[in-house]
């Protein structure tokens, strides 16, 4: 008899997540802060140094110029800016949807120490003696032009000045300098069609008014930045620019939403496969990945997170990450079923097998994300993040949350005597006293991949030495992450040509190393240099492009020191991760597993590298991101396999010969392989998603991850599980396994 309250109460509880989810997810949209790619603006590193050699560089001087940066980002009325110190003498800032790019790249880097000095560089004044907040932008009193004024705090030390400047008559000027550097000479500077000094007026009588006006070449916006430069004070160290990106707000907004309609059209996909494959308990997945989706945005802006494009990657790739988990757990209810069980039978013993299994898998992909935002860069970070917070909600939402739904249902009995529910035919599941076992099948056949083991090692290790040839013959196509330099990316309502491009570059006497056009019309121009672009020449060329197409292209910098230390970040993260999961996979298994799956993973971000030296796609700090969530998904996928062969071990009891090891391992393998063909084929749905349709900025990443999700699943089972049994088969009659009654019920208990 059906028990219908269960199924009411399940209705119950639904209703009341869609109407939490329908009242609220608009409001949490709108409170999570966007980052620069997705709004625009920019990101700049700062290296701080000393202003003179006595000056000592402490926790306390980083900090009182990240507050003189904050009070000067406040005239520009930005909206949560972000300052973080790094390391011993560095400052990232990060300013998103601000307007004017340029006049807050000046404003921040400016020093803004002002001296008033003679002709001869003696110094008389500086900027202590300036009124705090009396600079503004005026104009002057005869000419009308725009000028600065500003007062100063002692008008008797003015009047001693300007007594002292005009008794030098011929040489009777008042310099007026901003950021005066140790060598700096009016007699030079004066001759020069654009000096470094501000102004330098004739003074021919003592003043005795404590007000000064600056009267340089300026316009009303260029007098108006001086007097706000000069209102937020002057910084107590110099900065150099040694990182910087800069998002212009069509391209942002234009990435945003290509990529949210590539991931709606991924998740999707991975709905409807779920639905059609698993029927009833894959319409319940989607129901807990609809509640999981929204747990991770609502997280994410109670952590006060910034959303990036990586990061919308990372939610749209953790929807694949968290329908792993059902898969592997609705997979062992099939087999349950299949063997002749009742529902109930097989809901308890699919959920209790498969906790193990998954737990492992997402322990062994925490590891690659912590890894990844503790060597990220502040994207990359974001990007990390999301994967985290990614991976401890699909635990909790698939394992509990869909155990629970699901739970109604079968506790009522309405699934009972329903196979087609599951996706089953009653000429699938055998009578329960029928002790034959069921030889697992995919595609309705069996397979031997254990004899063909060498076939598979013959193929990886030529592909390998291709790989290696190809890296040799034509290395990596480095983006400025790795080689320093600078890149502009440039949007144009219509389709480009790189002649156009290469002519606007010359117009402002630039010179590209390179230039790519890409984008669905071929709308996009990427310029690449192999130095670093100042501020003047950006501003520059952010103008130039912005006029002539409406929208102000992508500008990033990178440091020869800067693209050093990613390079070497990039490196140890692998390194780090691959250690990692070496130390997890021993404990929980054997040091062979564990070498077994460090070769697979190895082998997978092999293949990316490779595959990206044949391409000649830029290689990015971004598809470092990429392989290390491959490295996760792979480890992911290798440890469901290893599971699988260890519980086939646990039954067997003792395998003393390489026959029965090979054996255990084909079973595993053809038993895991719907699971990981199904969790690739939802997870490809999305990369390939974000790929065809997400912004151009990510398709790099998305490609990276598509094919390293199949090189994952090749390597997985023809790689990982056979190295295994290859090593461990070899002393396998010396060092027979064997597993006593305490360790066959050892494991995560339901």
């Amino acid at each position: 008899m059906v028990k219908r309250g269960r199924i009411v109460a399940f209705f119950l509880i639904v209703l009341l997540f869609a109407g939490t989810i329908g009242t609220t997810i608009t409001g949490i949209t709108k409170d999570i802060k966007l980052g620069l790619d997705l709004q625009g603006g920019f990101e700049v590193l700062y290296e701080v140094e000393p202003v003179d050699e006595d000056q000592e560089i402490t926790m306390d001087v980083l900090e009182a110029t990240t507050q003189a940066l904050r009070e000067r980002v406040d005239v520009l009325g930005v909206n949560e800016p972000n300052f973080n110190i790094e390391g011993e003498n560095r400052i990232r800032v990060q300013l998103a949807g601000i307007d004017d790019q340029s006049e807050a790249r000046e404003l921040l880097s400016t020093s803004a120490r002002l001296s008033l000095r003679d002709v001869n560089d003696k110094e008389y004044l500086d900027g202590s003696d300036i009124k705090e907040g009396s600079a503004r932008q005026d104009f002057h009193p005869d000419f009308g032009h725009p000028i600065v004024t500003l007062q100063l705090k002692d008008a008797s030390k003015f009047a001693e000045v300007t007594e002292q400047i005009a008794a030098m008559e011929p040489n009777n000027q008042l310099v007026i300098w901003m950021d005066y550097q140790e060598g700096d000479s009016f007699q030079e500077e004066a001759q020069k069609e654009d000096p470094k000094f501000i102004s330098a007026p004739n003074v021919n009588e003592k003043l005795t008014q404590a007000n000064v006006m600056i009267d340089g070449n300026f316009t009303v916006d260029s007098a108006k930045r001086l007097a706000d430069i000069l209102n937020a004070g002057s910084l107590p160290v110099n900065l150099t620019e040694i990182y910087s990106t800069s998002v212009g707000a069509q391209f942002g907004l234009q990435a945003m939403d290509k990529t949210i309609f590539a991931g709606a059209l991924g998740v999707a996909l991975i709905f409807i496969f779920m639905i059609a494959f698993y029927r009833f308990p894959g319409l319940i997945a989607t129901i807990t990945l609809s509640i999981y989706i929204y747990l991770i945005l609502l997280v994410f802006e109670l952590m006060n997170g910034v959303l990036t494009l990586p990061g919308i990657a990372a939610l749209i790739l953790g929807v694949g990450m968290a329908v792993d988990a059902n898969i592997i757990t609705y997979e062992r209810m099939k087999e349950e079923l299949r063997e002749g069980k009742t529902v109930m039978s097989a809901f308890k013993a699919g959920n209790k097998n498969s906790l193990s299994t998954i737990l492992d898998a997402n322990i062994t992909t925490l590891i690659a994300a912590t890894v990844l935002f503790i060597f990220g860069t502040s994207s990359v970070k974001g990007f990390a993040t999301l994967l985290i917070v990614s991976i401890l909600l699909s635990f909790i939402t698939a394992v509990y949350g869909s155990r629970l739904f699901l739970g109604f249902w079968v506790k009522s009995k309405a699934l009972n005597k329903r196979p087609g529910w599951f996706g089953l035919k009653e000429k699938e599941i055998k009578d329960i006293a029928d002790t034959t076992e069921i030889e697992p099948k995919f595609l309705g056949r069996q397979f031997d991949f254990v004899s063909s083991r060498k076939k598979f090692f013959r193929l990886s290790i030529l592909l390998i030495l291709a790989g290696v040839i190809c890296l040799v013959a034509f290395r990596l196509n480095l983006g400025i992450d790795f080689t320093s330099g600078s890149r502009a990316e440039i949007l144009a309502p219509n389709s480009l040509t790189a002649e156009e491009i290469e002519s606007g570059f010359e117009a402002l006497q630039l010179e590209p190393n390179n230039i790519i056009i890409s984008g669905d019309n071929n709308e996009i121009g990427v310029a690449r240099f192999d130095k670093e672009l100042s501020q003047e020449t950006i501003a520059e060329v952010k103008e130039y492009f912005g006029d002539k197409y409406g929208s102000e292209p992508n500008i990033s910098t990178v440091s020869p020191i800067v693209g050093q230390e990613l390079a070497q970040n990039a490196i140890m993260a692998v390194i780090y991760a691959s250690i990692g999961i070496i130390i997890y996979v021993t404990f929980r298994f054997e040091f062979y597993f564990a070498l077994a799956a460090i070769v697979a993973l190895l082998h997978d971000a092999f293949f990316i590298v490779a595959l990206f030296s044949i391409t000649r796609l830029e290689f990015d700090i971004t598809i470092i991101a990429a392989i290390l969530t491959i490295v996760g998904y792979s480890i992911n996928d290798t440890i469901v396999t290893f599971d699988r062969i260890r519980e086939n071990l646990k039954l067997k009891k003792r395998v003393k010969t390489f026959d029965e090891l090979a054996e255990v391992v084909n079973k595993s393998l053809m038993q895991t392989l719907v699971r990981s063909f199904n969790t690739v084929l939802t997870v490809v749905f999305a990369a390939l998603m974000l790929l065809l349709f997400g912004a151009t900025s990510i398709t790099n990443f998305s490609f990276a991850l598509v094919i390293g999700l199949i090189a994952g699943t090749y390597s997985s089972l023809f790689i990982g599980a056979q190295l295994w049994l290859v090593w461990r088969g070899k002393n396998i009659k010396e060092n027979p396994i064997v597993y006593t009654e305490k360790q066959r019920n050892d494991g995560p208990q339901v």
